[in-house]
């Protein structure tokens, strides 16, 4: 919050160019894995390869707008390049669950993720926010935001990679 009010405050001070992107969770098959999603397509790709045997991990039924983050890159560019500089919510608008993201990359890999599945209190989140979803309204009026990649999509890409490479020793 302290960065975006910075920014605004820069630009409306100063007459800088500065653009702020709230940007929503934006995933790709190069998203770390400490993060939830790449957590999942990884472990489900060593599970089918025998590499591991359970997937531990915390609230399954979250609800997130996740989108692909090489879409979001482009929206930044495209921000760039407005007559003038201004603020977005950049996401898709719509929520997955967590569960649901584990179905379809479970699933591509012909396996139940309830057969490996393991709820650990550690990964729950003290602060946790149930539904967290972006409002794209101003992106998609300005900027003809409209993301194109699914949620089903983003997550195949993500266990492919995985599954590929672990498959290939990287």
């Amino acid at each position: 919050v302290a960065g975006f009010e910075l920014t605004r405050n820069y630009r409306e001070a100063y007459g800088l160019f500065t653009c702020t992107g709230l940007l929503f969770n934006h995933e790709s098959p190069r998203r770390g894995f400490e993060f939830v999603t790449r957590k999942i397509s990884s472990t489900a790709a060593r599970i089918k390869l025998g590499m591991e045997t359970e997937l531990r991990l915390g609230n399954v039924d979250a609800k997130r707008d996740w989108g692909f983050s090489g879409e979001y890159v482009k929206m930044m560019h495209t921000m760039l390049q407005q007559e003038n500089p201004d603020d977005f919510v950049i996401g898709t608008g719509k929520t997955h669950t967590v569960r649901e993201f584990l179905q379809i990359v479970f699933e591509e890999l012909n396996l139940n993720f309830e057969d490996h599945l393991v709820i650990d209190p550690r990964f729950f989140r003290p602060a946790e926010v149930e539904i967290l979803v972006a409002d794209p309204a101003k992106a998609r009026d300005k900027l003809a935001w409209n993301p194109k990649v699914t949620f089903e999509e983003l997550a195949l890409s993500m266990v492919r990679h995985d599954y590929d490479n672990l498959k290939k020793g990287k």
